[in-house]
């Protein structure tokens, strides 16, 4: 009896801690892209918007990976056909934030006479668009099922999952490179730049471990 407790107990306080994590995702990505918008203030110069649109693609990513979360997705109740075609149009408006965001910063040092993609953060960050951009596109038979003739949509779906959490892990390597740079270091003292760099850190860990366990159990259920 005693045994047949806590086997039973460890799937309510796993599912317990990963609606909790997700919650505090959903508020962290949340609190952090006010912190930037209010930090940039968008619309100030033409560099404002580059630190503001990167993080507003960040927080849609983390948000478009999180709709199939069983524990912390916001539409939880509705299909996941449904879910699909949600996370597709946030996919959507990532691309075009970090498209905006990337014209931004190369239009200002354009202007400024200075040199593009010199430092890590630029290299990882031109990198981390393109993958996203390619990342989307690729995910079209999934959402148009007439497209993925001759492909298995299971499979389909799992290298999606698999590269869209190498696409993410990118995005949250360039983003913490971003918070390296003279511009927010001049702005923080370095009790807030470790809170800072703590939010895609803890995103980034959250979001792993949503996908591994959900392919983990993908993998249970078809042996």
């Amino acid at each position: 009896m005693v045994r047949n407790k806590e086997t039973e107990s460890e799937p309510r306080f796993y599912g317990f801690t990963r609606t909790l994590s997700a919650g505090l995702i959903h508020l962290i990505s949340l609190i952090f892209s006010v912190f930037i918008a209010f930090l940039s203030r968008p619309g100030t110069s033409l560099f404002s918007w580059h630190p503001f649109l990167m993080t507003l693609a960040f927080t849609f990513m983390t948000e478009a990976i999180l709709l199939f979360s069983p524990h912390g997705s916001i539409i939880k109740r509705f299909t996941h056909k449904t879910k699909g075609r949600v996370h597709w149009v946030l996919q959507s408006l990532c691309c075009l934030c970090a498209a905006l965001g990337l014209a931004a910063i190369f239009y200002n040092k354009h202007l400024n006479g200075k040199a593009h993609f010199t430092s890590w953060h630029g290299l990882l960050g031109l990198l981390t668009v393109c993958v996203v951009a390619g990342q989307s596109l690729a995910a079209l038979p999934l959402v148009y099922p007439s497209l993925a003739k001759g492909w298995s949509l299971a499979k389909f779906k799992r290298y999606h999952a698999a590269s869209g959490l190498v696409t993410y892990l990118l995005g949250s390597a360039s983003l913490l490179l971003g918070l390296c740079s003279t511009w927010f270091t001049a702005f923080v003292r370095e009790y807030a730049w470790y809170l800072a760099a703590l939010c895609p850190a803890l995103c980034a860990v959250v979001i792993m471990n949503q996908v591994s366990s959900g392919y983990i159990a993908k993998k249970r259920l078809q042996s």
